[in-house]
């Protein structure tokens, strides 16, 4: 049996690796000289990379133990490889036997593999022994599809589909998030790249359909298969990359789209970073930390410092799950037998971590009985509180297992030290999220197209495309300002926690709601009570973090931070 791309990640020395922490701090600290002085790939391998003659050593290894190597990186701090099962288990010291799991066939490594002694200090883990891939963060049938036929319909027609359900169009989120301004100014994304990694094919006519439908100009993405990758075909991520794809280019239109993807979409975004295809990177996949061995939270989290040094920003979902992140939240349980736990990449420190947020209307006038000429009803901001349908999925329960947003304290990360502010917990951990966006599925869920069919949907997995969307428009807007001379922001996290104490009015602090979630009662040492989970309130949650934004304030206290003051 081939195993087409396994990836051997490398390790830094203790000294390259002080180093490249002194680097990122200096990066995103606005005294400093090297203040968003990014590097390219090849400076990165240069720096922290290994050796050429380490690489050479490693190359040679692999290439005499059979599996031929089809790719080193540029930032020299991985390569990629493919082989025979049996040659994995001869090398790696390791047996891939079949499993199955919930009815279905994968593949597995049967312990952790080893390198030879004299290697073993040049390699931080590998990668791609087992076919068990990051889930994504969508739900599935959460509404019965509604097929399109022929042409893309008018904005009424989707409030015609579904009568008694508000969905939002994309510039419904423009007008509540003050996303609208920044287009009045130009600012739509031209000029701007964003990377949505996924690990399914896609059909275009999907998002072709979407955006024809709510008025935004044709703008297909950019189709790029990962290079030694089998083609995934079209499979059960079909529905996310659509949600991805159609989302971020509904709030940067202009933007240039590359969808990057493969059979693992880790891998994916690995490729999208050490190419440095784009300065945004779009995540809606994750797995809790319980469940993620040690060397691949690390081999995450080097990707991730240098997808920073780069100057790329990730942004990533936090989970749908509320605060039992090992759930799945499209499972056929309700109740969490699990510890209570946060989902990777999104606890990563050096990735921003998307939660959700759902609005409460209450008695108030927020949506216009039409659209308007810009497909839209909404009429302002509306209030929000912490995204939770708990209480809808047990009265419903053939409509899933989970549905609140993802966040807590990681079991892997040390508190950042730009991870502070009213409300932060003084628990050494980072903790997860940090923005948050609306994500409800039930309650004003996003208009989506997927194959062929109009399917309401949400979740954090929603947001973290939309976030990117709005990442790439602040891009262009300090460019435009001045106030940077060319895009890239690298990791936002250090700024956004600035800004929530410095300029509040650029966020909409979520203070009511909760992501608990219920429990088995002494399942895990976390459920003593039948429920777990975190409560938001004034400041920073573990729900929604420092809250949903308005973009365009955002813009200008970020700009007036560069300058010198709020």
């Amino acid at each position: 049996m081939k195993l087409s791309y396994m990836t051997l990640a490398l390790k830094r020395s203790p000294n390259q690796q002080a180093a490249l922490d002194e680097l990122l701090s200096a990066q995103q600290d606005l005294t400093s000289p090297l203040y968003h002085h990014w590097l390219t790939p090849e400076e990165f391998a240069d720096r922290f990379g290994a050796s050429q003659a380490n690489i050479d050593r490693l190359v040679a290894w692999l290439q005499s133990s059979g599996f031929t190597v089809t790719q080193v990186a540029r930032g020299r701090d991985f390569m990629v490889f493919s082989g025979a099962a049996a040659q994995v288990e001869g090398a790696f010291k390791t047996a891939i036997h079949r499993y199955e799991v919930r009815g279905k066939i994968h593949y597995a490594n049967t312990s952790a593999p080893a390198v030879p002694a004299e290697l073993a200090d040049l390699v931080e883990g590998i990668r791609g022994l087992d076919d068990l891939r990051l889930k994504p963060h969508m739900r599935q049938g959460a509404w019965p599809a509604v097929k399109i036929e022929g042409a893309a319909p008018g904005p009424e027609w989707y409030s015609k589909a579904y009568p008694n359900l508000n969905t939002i169009a994309p510039y419904d989120l423009a007008m509540i998030y003050g996303i609208g301004k920044l287009w009045d100014l130009g600012i739509d994304g031209t000029g701007q790249t964003i990377v949505v990694a996924g690990q399914s094919d896609i059909d275009l006519s999907d998002i072709e359909t979407f955006r024809d439908s709510f008025g935004l100009p044709f703008n297909d993405p950019w189709e790029m298969l990962i290079p030694g990758s089998d083609d995934p075909g079209s499979n059960g991520a079909m529905g996310e990359a659509d949600l991805d794809l159609e989302w971020s280019g509904a709030v940067a239109p202009n933007a240039t789209i590359l969808y990057v993807y493969g059979t693992d979409v880790v891998a994916a975004a690995f490729y999208a970073i050490d190419q440095a295809l784009a300065p945004v990177l779009s995540f809606s996949f994750g797995e809790c930390e319980l469940r993620t061995p040690p060397s691949d939270y690390r081999i995450l989290a080097n990707e991730a410092q240098k997808s920073a040094a780069e100057g790329i920003t990730w942004l990533a979902s936090s989970g749908d799950s509320g605060a039992a992140g090992c759930e799945d939240q499209n499972g056929p349980y309700t109740t969490s037998i699990t510890r209570a736990n946060v989902s990777q990449p999104a606890s990563l420190p050096w990735v921003t971590a998307v939660g959700g947020s759902e609005f409460g209307e209450g008695n108030g006038n927020y949506w216009a009985p039409g659209s308007n000429s810009y497909y839209g009803s909404a009429l302002s901001y509306i209030p929000e509180g912490a995204w939770t349908d708990e209480d809808y999925v047990a009265q419903n329960p053939g409509l899933g297992a989970f549905a609140s947003s993802g966040g807590g304290a990681s079991m892997y990360a040390s508190k950042p030290s730009w991870q502070k502010g009213a409300g932060v917990p003084n628990d050494g951990a980072r903790d997860v999220p940090d923005v948050a966006m609306t994500a409800s599925w039930f309650h004003d869920p996003y208009a989506l197209i997927t194959g062929g069919n109009f399917v309401p949907n949400g979740g954090t997995s929603a947001g973290a495309p939309s976030f990117a969307g709005i990442v790439s428009l602040l891009n262009g807007y300090l460019v435009a300002r001045g106030a940077q001379s060319s895009s890239g922001l690298g990791n936002i996290n250090p700024m956004l926690y600035s800004l929530a104490q410095n300029a509040p009015g650029a966020f909409h602090d979520v203070k009511t709601g909760n992501n608990i979630v219920p429990c088995v009662i002494n399942s895990t040492q976390d459920c003593t009570t039948g429920y777990f989970g975190y409560t938001a309130g004034p400041g920073y949650d573990q729900v929604t973090g420092l809250g949903s934004v308005d973009a365009y304030r955002l813009g200008q206290a970020w700009a007036a931070a560069l300058r010198g003051g709020y």
